[in-house]
């Protein structure tokens, strides 16, 4: 994985669908568009207190799904990013930085609603479908 192709990816997709679950393995899918790149294999999202935050907080495991859809699904285009939670930043001038992103594409009161920001490790990039493979 490189970060030119990470790049790619974020260039392409504005937002995403993220996909926790909690300690229990009740899941939950929410869609982002605060994904930014940091680094060659490193994430910030930013995130209110809400439902993925305390999953998160319970299980650093994540999916966040990005996808154009084609007219035929088979053809449709995108890319699954394996996440590994590093951290959960509630101040410093990463936090800082992410929240000025986010007014920045979504305005005052989507960054006054950011509690957290979380900083995640990509583990694997796989295709949004993948027909070759037993894994789903």
């Amino acid at each position: 994985m490189t970060e030119s192709k990470l790049a790619e990816i974020f260039a392409e997709h504005p937002a995403g669908v993220l996909s926790t679950a909690d300690g229990q393995g009740n899941v939950n899918a929410a869609v982002f568009g605060s994904a930014r790149l940091v680094g060659a294999d490193r994430i910030v999202l930013g995130l209110g207190d809400n439902r993925t935050l305390a999953n998160l907080r319970q299980n650093p495991q994540a999916v966040l799904l990005f996808y154009t859809l084609a007219r035929m699904v088979f053809d449709s285009r995108g890319v699954r990013l394996y996440l590994q939670l590093e951290g959960l930043l509630q101040s410093g001038p990463l936090f800082s930085e992410t929240v000025r992103d986010i007014e920045t594409k979504a305005g005052k009161m989507a960054a006054r609603s950011i509690t957290a920001v979380a900083r995640f490790k990509v583990s694997a990039i796989r295709p949004l479908i993948d027909l070759h493979s037993s894994e789903a």
